[in-house]
């Protein structure tokens, strides 16, 4: 049994009344896994079939599993196959469909660290849209470059800066989540610090947090543009608190979210608001809701010395068979790094270079070495990537381990040959026939430490 705070107990007694029971024997059953599998990789294969329980209904390739396996020790993982991510927190693909449109938006994710929000943005925002994934803390901002990295796009911008950077990115952006720091009540049965950090006062200060991320970030969404709040809260003062503080503060409109999932709790007319319980929906406590500004003025990009674009850079021939079609895309060079961003939106990345904290951009190629291409390591994890024109070596699990791990294995390889290594056809990374051995070149802060 966990211990919970009597506060909390005495508060969600109140708000669930008859239905509290079931709540609070919730939260002391275990919580289910789940993964959402990255389309771009996987098409219909699953990584484990045998595990797999049932789908997830508001969001399609993700699915509930039978037990938790052993994630560190499936290569699909690493190679971006798919994303464990908690099932109530996917409902964001549902509110996408309804809001986003077909045309190509520009989205920022603001909270975004480890990347399981951004990433399935990546997956699910129209064809050709740009998305800004911004972390502050620069420990996390590192995870959600590399979970960014792993799943494989070419339009994800990462970003580390304050929400107070933004704002002179005023109308920028068509789609802005919060996926607000809070009390984390939600995650009570999966985490004991959040427990222990649970207090009256912290809600009060999680509270006054998000007011003051949203009116940092209220004036990047263009006329019209929407905001998606989310919180892994239960606390009424972080959810429709802020909510009717955002209605009462902004020139806004709350928009309905239709689905056909009774177990999610809508909050009370004229609010909409989206409850998730763990005694009615398989997952944790979530709330999100969608809110549409009327107001404000759309973005102009405006050019000056540090916006215009730096001098065309030219690819390596040796690395343009392993690309997609560049005419629709603009190469660039950071330091000795070569990438690609999507030339549709060149100009905007450039300038937002200037006013942010940029981590990563597009997709990393690699390095020019004496006329040579040394490629990235996001080469090998691109999802457009030509694996038709690479030198490829598929290996079984054991083997796949070892690269991972960065050790030493050996197989038949032509002689100076960069050689993606593929498991079960998903690249993992490179390595490179020197002679006498294979020099592994798995990013060692990457790599399998302990099993």
């Amino acid at each position: 049994m966990i211990s919970l705070p009597p506060a909390f107990t005495e508060r969600m007694t109140r708000l669930l009344g008859n239905e509290s029971k079931a709540f609070f024997e919730a939260l002391n059953n275990p919580s289910p896994s789940t993964i959402r599998l990255n389309p771009l990789k996987m098409g219909l294969q699953l990584p484990f079939p045998e595990l797999i329980d049932k789908q997830i209904p508001w969001c399609s390739d993700a699915y509930y599993l039978k037990e938790r396996p052993v994630y560190t020790l499936d290569p699909l993982l690493h190679g971006g196959a798919y994303y464990v991510q908690e099932a109530s927190s996917m409902f964001l693909q549902t509110v996408l469909q309804q809001i986003a449109g077909s045309q190509p938006i520009r989205a920022l994710d603001l909270c975004a660290a480890p990347g399981g929000k951004s990433t399935l943005l990546a997956t699910c925002l129209p064809e050709n849209s740009l998305l800004i994934s911004n972390e502050v803390i620069k420990s996390r901002a590192t995870i959600l470059k590399e979970n960014i990295i792993k799943w494989g796009c070419d339009h994800v911008i990462v970003t580390s800066s304050d929400p107070g950077r933004f704002t002179k990115l005023k109308g920028a952006f068509d789609l802005v989540l919060v996926d607000a720091p809070c009390s984390g009540e939600g995650m009570f049965r999966k985490d004991e610090k959040a427990i222990s950090e649970w207090s009256e006062n912290n809600l009060r200060l999680c509270e006054e947090r998000q007011k003051r991320i949203i009116s940092d970030i209220w004036d990047t969404l263009t006329p019209g543009g929407h905001l998606v709040y989310s919180t892994c809260t239960y606390n009424p003062g972080e959810n429709e608190g802020i909510l009717n503080w955002i209605l009462d503060t902004f020139d806004a409109s709350p928009v309905e979210i239709r689905h056909n999932y009774p177990t999610i709790v809508p909050t009370r007319p004229p609010l909409h608001g989206y409850h998730f319980y763990p005694h009615q929906t398989d997952g944790e406590g979530l709330f999100m809701c969608v809110i549409q500004k009327n107001d404000g003025t759309p973005f102009s990009l405006k050019k000056d010395k540090r916006t215009s674009q730096s001098p065309t850079v030219k690819l390596p021939a040796d690395i343009l068979p392993l690309l997609p079609d560049l005419t629709r895309y603009t190469p660039y060079l950071a330091g000795e790094t070569l990438g690609i961003i999507p030339k549709q939106h060149a100009d905007f990345i450039q300038y937002l270079s200037t006013q942010v904290g940029v981590l990563y951009k597009g997709c990393e190629i690699g390095e020019n070495i004496k006329g040579k291409t040394k490629p990235a390591h996001a080469l090998a994890l691109y999802h457009r990537l030509r694996h038709q024109h690479t030198t490829r070596q598929e290996v079984d699990l054991p083997t796949a381990l070892q690269f991972l791990r960065k050790e030493d294995f050996r197989f038949d390889a032509p002689q100076g040959e960069w050689i993606l290594i593929t498991y079960k056809g998903v690249g993992l990374g490179w390595v490179k026939e020197v002679g006498n051995r294979l020099n592994n070149y798995y990013p060692k802060e990457w790599r399998i430490k302990n099993l």
